[in-house]
């Protein structure tokens, strides 16, 4: 299965949990019911997967967390906010470059519409 036909999966899942469960919950429940969800879709996931920064050679052990990482090949940073901030996209980009994947999605489950929540944000994806 390609990046594509992920997010298709991934993006389908986001919108029935927000039918079932609404706007304004935590995000780490959106995550749990995420993780759950798309695990009973066969899909191998990582939660709250560390990655690393390396700086000339040397690996910090300070870095980031993935929410999600999807079959090794997407990666989803969730959210529950009022209002991304002009930061949120460019962090996702930042994972995706550090852990060399080409596609991730920003989703906010805090919209009235989730179709206005999911950002969908690539690195040198084909």
């Amino acid at each position: 299965m390609n990046e594509n036909d992920l997010s298709k999966i991934i993006v389908n899942t986001a919108y029935q949990i927000h039918v079932e469960l609404g706007p304004g919950l935590l995000e780490s429940v959106y995550e749990e019911v995420m993780f759950y969800e798309l695990k009973a879709h066969g899909l191998n996931l990582d939660r709250q997967k560390p990655i690393p920064l390396i700086w000339k050679n040397n690996k910090t052990q300070l870095g980031f967390r993935a929410d999600l990482i999807v079959n090794n090949k997407v990666l989803i940073e969730l959210k529950s906010v009022e209002n991304l901030a002009q930061v949120h996209p460019k962090q996702v980009l930042t994972y995706l470059k550090l852990t060399n994947l080409k596609l991730g999605l920003l989703i906010n489950f805090n919209e009235v519409l989730i179709k206005n929540g999911i950002t969908r944000i690539v690195n040198h994806l084909e």
